[in-house]
């Protein structure tokens, strides 16, 4: 008999266009890959989760009618529940909970969110009054239990991904707004630069400074629409801000520009990757140069991947540090591995494109 007969496994994910625009209400496309968050539970005779987390030594033990009124910053187990009870929706058994993970942490892929899709993922799974846990469901209660429940600076593109799965393109600012994107990506590249990234000072601090630029924009030309201004206005509107402001309204404007432009390649299944790349790293380039999103090994490693043949490549995850993405021409991929690891990478690998959460069987 299976000591452990639930069995959850939830993925990363990668941001290939959008980075920095969810909270702008802007889309995003991302895709789910092949690194898992893995949680494992069995039924115990103590009323509480007992939570082992042997990849960080961590373990918790969660009483099943704890309110959580005081909610502690990253207490995802703590906001899973409170969300769910706040919808009445009430655990009534005692489990061991085993979590593992082979996705980075803390490199822009998403660990932290995999979690709080898998935990909602169990509780919906495990609680008898609770709905069935659709991709959907997950997909937005995880969004609303890890970033409105922590007034988190964060948008939905990580939890919706997650739970979702595949490639997908989210209209960030509508509730369960996405398209499945038919593109077959081969040959993507991870690599960890083992700089840990900075996710809430540089969202909290690039949001705003985003969203003053726009508003002052807003302020002389009413009419201004964000979702719908092209490149060669740019020069025109910024007029409207300071200098110092200008560099954060062109790369809102660019970046959605971008990501327009790479849903037109991947909306057909036979995208042409050497295009997708170029788009690719052009999307990094506003990234590092307007943005400053970049740290020189990420540089160095983004530079090696193109010197090597790749179509193109990018900086994962919020900034200041975290993992790089490319996509290497098919039988590239070794090459352009062993060269991002010549500048010191901590792991470089293939990924590949995947399903959303789901239960094992």
């Amino acid at each position: 008999m299976d000591p452990w007969p639930i069995k959850i496994a939830t993925p990363g994910r990668i941001c290939l266009f959008g980075d920095h625009q969810d909270y702008l209400g802007l889309p995003v496309i991302a895709c789910a890959i092949d690194r898992y968050m893995h949680l494992e539970a069995r039924p115990n005779d103590f009323g509480v989760f007992r939570i082992d987390m042997p990849d960080i030594a961590g373990h918790r033990v969660v009483t099943l009618d704890d309110h959580f009124e005081q909610l502690k910053p990253g207490d995802f187990f703590g906001s899973g529940l409170r969300f769910l009870r706040r919808k009445k929706i009430l655990p009534e058994q005692g489990y061991d909970l085993r979590i593992h993970s082979d996705i980075p942490i803390n490199a822009g892929t998403s660990s932290s969110s995999a979690l709080m899709v898998a935990w909602l993922h169990f509780l919906l799974s495990s609680i008898p009054n609770a709905p069935e846990p659709t991709a959907e469901t997950l997909a937005e209660w995880a969004y609303q239990a890890e970033v409105i429940e922590h007034q988190a600076p964060g948008g939905k593109m990580d939890q919706y991904t997650i739970a979702l799965g595949d490639i997908v393109m989210i209209e960030t600012n509508k509730t369960l707004d996405y398209q499945y994107l038919p593109s077959k990506i081969n040959g993507l590249v991870l690599a960890e630069s083992g700089i840990p990234k900075s996710t809430i000072g540089v969202l909290g601090d690039l949001s705003g400074k985003a969203k003053t630029a726009i508003t002052m924009v807003k302020q002389s030309v009413p009419d201004f629409d964000l979702a719908s201004t092209k490149r060669d206005q740019i020069a025109t509107l910024e007029k409207q801000i300071p200098q110092s402001e200008r560099s954060y309204f062109k790369a809102a404007i660019l970046n959605h520009n971008i990501t327009e432009e790479a849903y037109q390649l991947m909306n057909i299944q036979n995208t042409d990757l050497a295009a997708l790349g170029v788009k690719m790293y052009e999307h990094h380039e506003v990234l590092r140069d307007l943005l400053g999103l970049t740290v020189p090994k990420i540089d160095a490693m983004i530079d090696a991947a193109m010197n090597a043949g790749a179509y193109g490549a990018k900086i994962v995850g919020s900034g200041g540090g975290g993992s790089i993405v490319a996509i290497a021409p098919s039988g590239k991929e070794n090459d352009i591995i062993e060269a991002i690891k010549s500048k010191q990478a901590q792991a470089a690998y293939t990924v590949s494109v995947g399903p959303g959460s789901r239960i094992l069987v």
